[in-house]
């Protein structure tokens, strides 16, 4: 029977649901990803970790505890540095060891540290090592899931500069993945905009190749490396969206400071800013999404009769 590889769908599942799940996959492993979030998953979540944790952690404990007694392996990497020069949130250099600590299951793990020498390939062949397989399987298992990932990320971002050419009002929601596509986080959030038939783009649909050049209007010095990303697509975006929705988990602290420096230094469009914690109501949101709207449309209709004078 094939080894059970069990995913937390939170925190980077969103960023490499599409390489860990091909990677398995050749292997001949059998994959099982976690439910999409609920609040039930929240309450299970919390009961791991201090009321001060963010609730993108919250999630991802919940998820964990769903998998835990299902699989054989849980999978939980830990990124200190991807990029050099810069750094991963604390979150994902500390996963590992707060879940080794507080869930009875084995975790299958890996280390990222480019500034340390300790590359994504060559944790990935000794992940392999770990489950049994050659170096040679590994190896090709690994290409054959970047080149997958480099597909879908392609694929994206043409899907995405389809939906600029359209003729209707396009709001970019901008935030992390695990922010963005979170059922209960952003899912509510897109879902609404999508019912009052707003094109909705989203900021990890980007070619990072223009990364460093996007990201110096807001500040060529920033380190956190999925911040930095957010901020340089924000500056790329800017002009061809109608308006703009920042999404946070409570209380991220990369996010509230580099969420007030896109702000106050990126203008020329409207911006709002949604911190989604655990006691969100879906009342205030709708509120304030509709209310968001309404200023977007009587700005585009003002904008519209002032060309045509």
């Amino acid at each position: 029977m094939a080894i059970k590889i069990g995913i937390p769908r939170a925190l980077l599942y969103y960023h490499y649901a599409v390489l860990w799940r091909t990677f398995f996959k050749e292997l001949g492993l059998q994959v099982l990803v976690s439910s999409k979030t609920t609040q039930e998953t929240i309450e299970k979540g919390r009961k791991y970790v201090v009321d001060e944790t963010c609730l993108a952690m919250k999630i991802f404990m919940g998820h964990v505890e769903e998998l835990a007694k299902t699989c054989d392996y849980v999978l939980v990497p830990r990124l200190v540095c991807i990029r050099k020069k810069e750094k991963m949130c604390t979150n994902f250099s500390g996963l590992y060891d707060l879940t080794r600590n507080l869930f009875k299951v084995k975790i299958l793990n890996y280390n990222v540290d480019v500034e340390h020498n300790e590359s994504e390939f060559n944790a990935f062949l000794k992940m392999g090592e770990v489950l049994g397989f050659s170096l040679r399987k590994t190896a090709n298992a690994y290409f054959k899931a970047k080149e997958k990932e480099q597909e879908k990320k392609l694929d994206g971002i043409d899907y995405q500069n389809l939906l600029l050419k359209q003729d209707s009002l396009k709001i970019l929601l901008v935030g992390h993945p695990y922010n963005l596509y979170d059922q209960l986080v952003g899912g509510e959030i897109s879902d609404y905009l999508k019912k009052e038939k707003v094109v909705v783009l989203y900021s990890d649909r980007y070619d990072l190749k223009r990364r460093e050049e996007d990201a110096k209007l807001v500040d060529p010095n920033m380190y956190w490396t999925f911040n930095k990303d957010l901020v340089a697509s924000l500056v790329y975006y800017r002009k061809k969206v109608d308006g703009v929705i920042i999404i946070s988990s409570f209380p991220c602290g990369p996010d509230s400071l580099v969420n007030e420096m896109m702000v106050r230094k990126v203008k020329g469009v409207p911006m709002i800013t949604l911190i989604r914690d655990e006691l969100n109501s879906e009342v205030g949101l709708v509120t304030r999404l509709e209310s968001f709207l309404d200023m977007i449309k009587e700005r585009k209709i003002t904008n519209v009769e002032q060309r045509s004078r």
